[in-house]
């Protein structure tokens, strides 16, 4: 796991590319290729995992010095790989020189039979064209700048800031209010942009156009398949995802949260070690329904795990926030980035590789919003028009958006349920309209052939390309490696999810039970109390937080009228936001969460 920088007719030095030391802090290397009319650069830092020695150190050349790699991520299959790479002899047993040497024979397309983790440029020299390639569920971020005959590209955007002046995108911020995270491949920044999930970028050098295509393809439904035979196989697939990404030249433990995800993830990590695993948690010390601290230190004793947990306070919260959000560099509405934190730091003081349970709720329908899609699509429109004028009333803030929605435009419905701030309050905000959330979402919903699925298949489909990898994988991300540390997330095994996309809604939601197949197979290894506890989520105490002191000092923050966010936001309507969450007619926690995220990001700017 690394960080990694590339340029095009673009200088940058040590100093630049120690920008990312923190994803590296083992290595480093840079590389330049000259041509007659234009020079390209690969730098690259190293958190060395697998083959300590320097036989792993990048840039890397392939074996025929015709290709050159930076790369930052995983492969789990790449021994597998190996395998059909003949005749070649092999310097090491990094997963890198499996990768490099896999395309010089295979092409960029073969980049469809890794399963991994990752984020890469490669360098064809001879045809003279650099190619990105971001994982098929974005777990590796990977950021592009391209103008005229300059091409930058980073695995952060703090070395592209260094090198280009930025400019803010303000349709892109409407955008991000909408959803509460910006969906590749849009950021704040003009003319800077991170590479879809599952895509490929190829730039000529010669002729500096750029071309953009995916190498993920949909996944039809099996209805067919008896739900005993599903299990069966959900089970085996599981279990060999965990297994594969155990992959290491270095000790493994766990995050590990109260819930069944994390602790299905612990089991077969310690059913597979011949030692304790260490496993980790976050929690806070005031009493609130976001600790998980007691359910994870019994899942812990159960599963037999070296366990070490760390808890904070209202006060830890307000004292990190600012940093956080400078470490994810994307403003977000995910109250979690805190406690992450925190968990990160613990995790670093012991181990530099963990497994998460990240990435359970997208293909298996963990969230509420799916559940009210399945409802909503089955109420006609004029009883929504009945019920929607009273949706002032409601408190909930999952149901109040689901009140809200309405109409046969699946996408346009999508949309609507996402939405964190409505049309007229982003307007209200900031002065102008999102435009861009129907075409981001339609994007995915075309390519994965949603229209050929139930509405809520289609729905996570979605799920799994757009808001888990730009927002939950992008924080988890950019946190544990500021502390040096990669985070694996196996229940999102190529194979694992490609069965789960295969499946008929009803395995996985039923009778109104989420994740139904997960937790029948989770039954028959863990106890019925761990399996069917509340799901709380990987969150914080933000909402009771907001609503004393420090709601009313952020309040004061956010409406100063000699603050950079106040240039661009309205402070009376941020201060109508504040009021609604002060007076408990709805819960605008997300909403006040990333509005604080906005006010830190524009006074770093």
């Amino acid at each position: 796991m690394c960080g990694i920088l590339g340029t095009v007719n673009i200088d940058f030095n040590k100093e630049i590319l120690d920008l990312l030391k923190h994803r590296g802090p083992d290595d480093w290397g840079i590389e330049e290729v000259k041509y007659e009319n234009f020079f390209v650069k690969f730098g690259h830092r190293r958190l060395s995992i697998l083959d300590l020695s320097p036989k792993g150190h990048q840039p890397m050349y392939s074996y025929d010095k015709n290709f050159l790699i930076v790369y930052n991520g995983e492969i789990y299959n790449h021994l597998e790989l190996r395998k059909n790479i003949k005749n070649i002899p092999f310097c090491g047993h990094s997963d890198t020189e499996t990768v490099i040497n896999y395309i010089s024979l295979f092409g960029i397309d073969s980049v469809k039979n890794f399963n991994g983790i990752f984020a890469f440029s490669v360098l064809n020299i001879k045809n003279q064209k650099i190619y990105l390639v971001r994982d098929r569920f974005g777990v590796k971020p990977l950021y592009y700048y391209i103008n005229s005959n300059k091409f930058i590209f980073s695995s952060e955007l703090r070395p592209i800031k260094k090198l280009i002046n930025t400019k803010l995108n303000l349709k892109n911020l409407a955008t991000l209010l909408k959803l509460r995270y910006l969906p590749a491949p849009l950021t704040l920044y003009e003319n800077v942009f991170k590479l879809r999930p599952g895509h490929i970028l190829e730039y000529n050098l010669i002729t500096t156009q750029m071309k953009i295509y995916p190498f993920i393809s949909p996944v039809g439904v099996n209805t067919r398949i008896k739900f005993k035979e599903a299990l069966e196989i959900y089970g085996n697939f599981f279990a060999q995802a965990i297994k594969k990404q155990l992959l290491s030249d270095v000790e493994i433990g766990i995050l590990l949260s109260g819930g069944i995800d994390s602790a299905l993830v612990a089991y077969f990590a310690q059913k597979y070690s011949n030692k304790p695993i260490k496993t980790f948690t976050v929690g806070f010390f005031e009493k609130d329904e976001a600790n998980e601290i007691e359910e994870a230190s019994v899942t812990s004793k159960i599963i037999g795990t070296e366990h070490y947990d760390v808890k904070i306070t209202e006060h830890d919260f307000e004292k990190i926030f600012e940093k956080c959000v400078m470490i994810v560099e994307e403003p977000l509405g995910t109250t979690s980035i805190i406690p992450m934190y925190y968990l990160s730091r613990l995790v670093s003081k012991y181990l530099k590789v963990v497994l998460t349970g990240q990435g359970a709720d997208e293909p298996l329908g963990g969230y509420t919003r799916y559940l009210g899609e399945m409802f909503i699509s089955k109420l006609p429109n004029s009883l929504l028009r009945l019920i929607k004028p009273f949706s002032s009333f409601i408190k909930n803030e999952s149901f109040h958006r689901l009140i809200m929605v309405n109409g046969k435009d699946i996408i346009k419905r999508f949309e609507q349920i996402y939405a964190l701030f409505y049309d007229n309050e982003i307007i209200n905000l900031i002065g102008i309209k999102d435009n861009q959330s129907y075409e981001l979402i339609k994007y995915f919903y075309d390519l994965l052939e949603g229209y050929r699925k139930d509405n809520v298949n289609a729905m996570l489909s979605n799920d799994l390309r757009m808001n888990l990898p730009d927002d939950l994988l992008l924080y988890t991300d950019k946190i544990t490696m500021h502390f040096s540390v990669e985070a694996r997330v196996p229940i999102l095994d190529n194979h694992l999810v490609e069965f789960l996309e295969s499946l008929p809604i009803e395995y996985k939601i039923k009778f109104w039970q989420k994740k139904y197949i997960h937790k029948k197979f989770a039954e028959k290894i863990l106890p019925k109390r761990i399996v069917y506890r509340s799901k709380k989520g990987f969150k914080s105490p933000t909402k009771k937080w907001l609503k004393g002191q420090k709601g009313y000092y952020f309040k004061l923050l956010l409406t100063d009228l000699k603050s950079k966010f106040s240039n661009v936001f309205d402070p009376k309507a941020v201060s109508r936001i504040f009021d609604l969450h002060f007076s408990g007619k709805r819960n605008m926690e997300r909403q006040l969460f990333t509005l604080i995220s906005l006010y830190f990001w524009f006074e770093n700017e």
